[in-house]
């Protein structure tokens, strides 16, 4: 049987038949060989109808839907229990409708699937929920019960959890790499910020000088060579804020189910932006505003 996290690769054509119509219509689902158990292991939610239940000896040629395969058979939640439905060679019915889950990664749409029950001879993976916190003592007793009943086979296991984990370990990396290149690239940002105000303003020194003798105010000077600054970041932000948008559209499009880019990302980038600036060359304009203009002028 498979498991959440694997891959949904077989497919079988089930034939049902609708309206009045005697002639059968057709659609490839995918399917889930499982016991009575999978459903309550995985904490799968009904929608409609019920679980496999040992307490009906027909379920083993019965069937459980999800979501998607109901709407792909052109049927709704609701009607779709009880309907007849051929699997392959094995008629039977429909029991219950499953709600929609991601069996696979997010980078596919949620297919057509069916469960289907299959003999424990069929199975190739146990699947054990842990009632407890001690991970370590649950292992150790699954350990011993499996070699007790099958000790030609070595016991192997891996938790559902890291699974999911694996599937986007790929995003996970990009993260981190994103991540650390944004803060390097801040910090070089703010190291050439800091160079470049402190050669603007000995540039202006003496203008600054006279215009505090002029009567200007430190908060006025301090806006006035800020000024320049914000502009050039709100350039910088016309031309990064389109690059941004294409290259995340793109890397988004991998996922069949998707964020959508909302327009306040790019204006707490450019918020964040703009303190970074002003914290950086603050510093520098409030020194040369506060200072003494007699000595900026005194060469003249």
């Amino acid at each position: 049987s498979r498991i959440p996290t694997g891959r949904l690769l077989d497919y079988t054509v089930a034939a049902t038949l609708s309206g009045d119509s005697t002639i059968p219509s057709v659609t490839a689902i995918k399917y889930v060989s499982v016991d009575y158990n999978f459903v309550p292991t995985y904490g799968i939610t009904m929608a409609a109808g019920r679980n496999f239940s040992k307490d009906y000896g027909t379920d083993t040629s019965n069937y459980i839907l999800n979501e998607t395969a109901v709407k792909a058979l052109g049927w709704n939640t609701i009607n779709a229990v009880g309907k007849d439905f051929k699997y392959g060679t094995v008629s039977g019915h429909v029991i219950g409708v499953m709600k929609d889950f991601h069996f696979e990664s997010m980078h596919q749409l949620i297919a057509p699937m069916v469960l289907v029950m299959y003999p424990p001879a069929y199975f190739n993976n146990l699947s054990v929920k842990f009632s407890g916190s001690n991970t370590t003592k649950s292992l150790a007793y699954l350990e011993s019960t499996w070699k007790k009943f099958i000790p030609d086979i070595p016991f192997e296991y891996h938790f559902l959890d890291e699974n999911f984990d694996r599937l986007y370990e790929s995003e996970q990396r990009q993260g981190t790499l994103f991540t650390t290149f944004a803060c390097i690239a801040i910090f070089i940002a703010s190291l050439g910020l800091l160079g470049l105000s402190a050669f603007t303003i000995s540039q202006r020194i003496k203008e600054i000088g006279v215009r505090k003798v002029l009567g200007a105010d430190t908060s006025g000077i301090v806006v006035l060579l800020s000024k320049e600054f914000l502009i050039l970041v709100a350039i910088a932000a016309l031309i990064a804020f389109p690059v941004a948008w294409y290259s995340m559209h793109n890397w988004l499009k991998d996922f069949a189910y998707r964020v959508n880019i909302q327009w306040w990302v790019f204006l707490v980038a450019a918020v964040v932006a703009l303190f970074v600036v002003l914290v950086t060359v603050s510093f520098q304009t409030i020194k040369a505003a506060v200072a003494n203009p007699v000595k900026s002028l005194k060469a003249d």
